[in-house]
């Protein structure tokens, strides 16, 4: 995200507040398995998020729901449509890593040396090899390899091999996010998918998510290491982001350790000091102080136009879908606006 303009009018706000709802679509809106408040009962206007709504759908967005303390008080769109994740893919490993990590499945401090871990020629080199878990995990780990789902992008940013020794660089790394997901099929002997249904979708109320939504892309030509993708909705979206908001705690039970938690919301790295944007475990940090206006958050992006979003002193958790099945025009900005627009409602 970066820094967008306030483009709506006082004109627009007094439009806006006799044509649209104050929250959902309406009676046909999609039910999303949540309690539904007035956005006055935690603290927004109606009329001021009116004037939100009416930049969702200038904006061309998908779905949009917004939650405090786990009700639901803005839900526009098809909350109940399935569209690929994109890179918010990599928090949903990292919860179930959390729970692996607590059973002693997983150990973070093994090697890649030690695990086994190695990619097509050019092969790893030795001192690769000793990036540990905790370093993939938090995108240090000084492999750079290609990776499967790259972006051109991506690939034009990523350094040369050796430039950087394990856990003394950050870097966006999809070899990394890649490589954890073929770490954890191997030391748990679980598919992702399958362990993602039954260990958190089925365990928090989703109401959408089958295994089948998931898929590996493998570019064999690239690396051994395959993507794992995943289509979900934007209510079973909020339902994890939820989840988290809770301290991974669900009805009572503890789903993901607080502990794992505080420790990928944490900033293990800088990425853009001048927007106060960092990098935990597999999430997203962005400071109190970020002009982006949105801070302090945690969240994860998907080709910078879906995201989640949780702000946890706040207990906000905010969910936004594009339609990425089709062609599109909304922009990063865009979203950004949005989500400033939303937060400008407080009372």
């Amino acid at each position: 995200m970066t820094a967008p303009g306030r483009r709506f009018t006082l004109t627009t706000l007094a439009v806006a507040s006799l044509a649209l709802p104050a929250c959902g679509e309406g009676p046909l809106a999609p039910d999303h398995g949540f309690e539904t408040v007035s956005p006055e009962s935690v603290g927004f206007s109606s009329a001021e998020l009116q004037v939100a709504k009416a930049h969702f759908d200038a904006i061309g967005s998908a779905a949009f729901m917004a939650l405090s303390d786990g009700k639901v008080f803005v839900s526009w769109g098809e909350v109940d449509r399935k569209y690929l994740l994109h890179s918010i893919r990599k928090p949903l490993l990292g919860a179930l890593y959390g729970i692996a990590v607590a059973a002693g499945t997983i150990d973070t401090s093994a090697t890649l040396a030690e695990l086994g871990i190695d990619d097509i020629p050019p092969s790893l080199t030795d001192d690769e090899k000793q990036a540990r878990v905790s370093h993939l995990l938090r995108s240090r780990s000084g492999v750079y390899h290609p990776a499967a789902a790259e972006t051109p992008d991506m690939e034009a940013a990523r350094p040369e091999r050796g430039s950087h020794d394990p856990d003394t660089f950050f870097y966006y790394n999809n070899w990394d996010f890649n490589a954890l997901g073929t770490i954890y099929r191997q030391e748990t002997g679980e598919d992702i998918f399958a362990a993602f249904a039954s260990e958190i979708a089925e365990r928090i109320g989703m109401q959408d998510f089958v295994a089948t939504d998931g898929y590996y892309k493998d570019e064999v030509e690239k690396s051994e290491h395959p993507a794992y993708h995943i289509r979900m909705t934007a209510r079973d979206l909020a339902r994890f982001g939820v989840l988290y908001q809770q301290g991974g705690r669900w009805n009572g039970q503890q789903i993901v350790p607080q502990s794992w938690i505080d420790a990928s919301w944490a900033t293990h790295s800088v990425e853009d000091d001048l927007l106060g944007l960092g990098y935990g475990m597999l999430w997203a940090t962005m400071a109190a102080d970020s002009p982006i206006g949105i801070g302090p958050a945690v969240f994860h992006g998907g080709i910078a136009l879906h995201y989640l979003l949780v702000k946890p002193a706040d207990r906000l958790v905010f969910v936004h879908r594009v339609d990425t099945d089709h062609p599109w025009t909304i922009t990063t900005d865009d979203v950004g606006e949005l989500f400033q627009l939303v937060l400008a409602a407080r009372q």
